[in-house]
């Protein structure tokens, strides 16, 4: 069946979300956080999309942006493009990072892109990771700052002070936007895949195999898909061990 085209927004406005495949974690140090923000910059400048706000997670990214002249599916699939080949080399992984297309929502109201602007602020929060204000992987503190490639101006003119902004981003509220589903770590994505690729009921039997027969069952994890570190969290079987097998 073909794919639907998206429905344009009338005001510009859209709140985008990139997911991990089956959940996976898409981050696994600052290293790729810092990584994945450069691009954004990157291809946000080069498609001329605007980048309102962001907040990167474990295993997803919401980003609110404003595009008048159709650049948003340019923008996303540069980003992940980019991204997915930057990690699955770090990682020596292959196969889909990301759960495919991005999906979005159209945002026509102010009413609603201040909503949005908080919820995407407030996702480590709802994740237990930290407040707005502290998070170190969202554009809290982009407000108003015109040295960086992330525009506040759109939000700017509903707000007096950087106080007001702060104690409106702060306030307790039940916003709810474009959810997703998918807060926490790939753990139980993971052991679903050593299961049905190897039989087995958990990861850690791996460790009682012997070498051939561990390193088929690595073998198999690898070309799957699954990284180094996923299949070291999940078998207790080191990294260097891991590495030297070949898919």
């Amino acid at each position: 069946m073909p794919r639907t085209s998206r429905k344009k927004s009338i005001s510009g406005f859209y709140h985008v979300i990139i997911r991990g495949v089956g959940r996976q974690l898409i981050f696994e140090d600052r290293e790729d956080r810092y990584f994945f923000i450069k691009i954004l910059e990157k291809y946000s400048l080069e498609t001329a999309v605007t980048v309102v706000c962001y907040c990167l997670m474990e295993n997803h990214v919401h980003i609110l942006v404003c595009d008048h002249d159709e650049g948003l599916s340019r923008l996303m699939q540069k980003v992940c493009v980019s991204y997915s080949g930057y990690f699955n080399k770090k990682y020596d992984r292959t196969g889909h990072l990301f759960q495919n297309r991005f999906i979005s929502e159209n945002i026509e109201d102010a009413r609603y892109l201040l909503i949005a602007f908080r919820y995407i602020l407030n996702n480590p929060v709802k994740a237990g990771l930290g407040n707005a204000d502290s998070y170190e992987w969202n554009s809290f503190n982009a407000y108003g700052d015109r040295t960086g490639f992330v525009d506040t101006a759109p939000v700017e003119r509903y707000f007096a002070s950087v106080e007001e902004y702060r104690r409106y981003i702060m306030a307790v509220n039940s916003d709810r936007c474009l959810e997703y589903d998918g807060y926490g770590h790939d753990d139980d994505w993971v052991e679903e895949q050593i299961r049905e690729l190897l039989g087995i009921a958990q990861g850690m039997v791996l460790k009682d195999y012997t070498k051939q027969r561990r390193d088929r069952a690595i073998a198999v994890l690898r070309s799957a898909g699954l990284t180094i570190k996923q299949i070291e969290r999940h078998t207790g079987i080191s990294r260097g061990i891991i590495q030297r097998v070949k898919r």
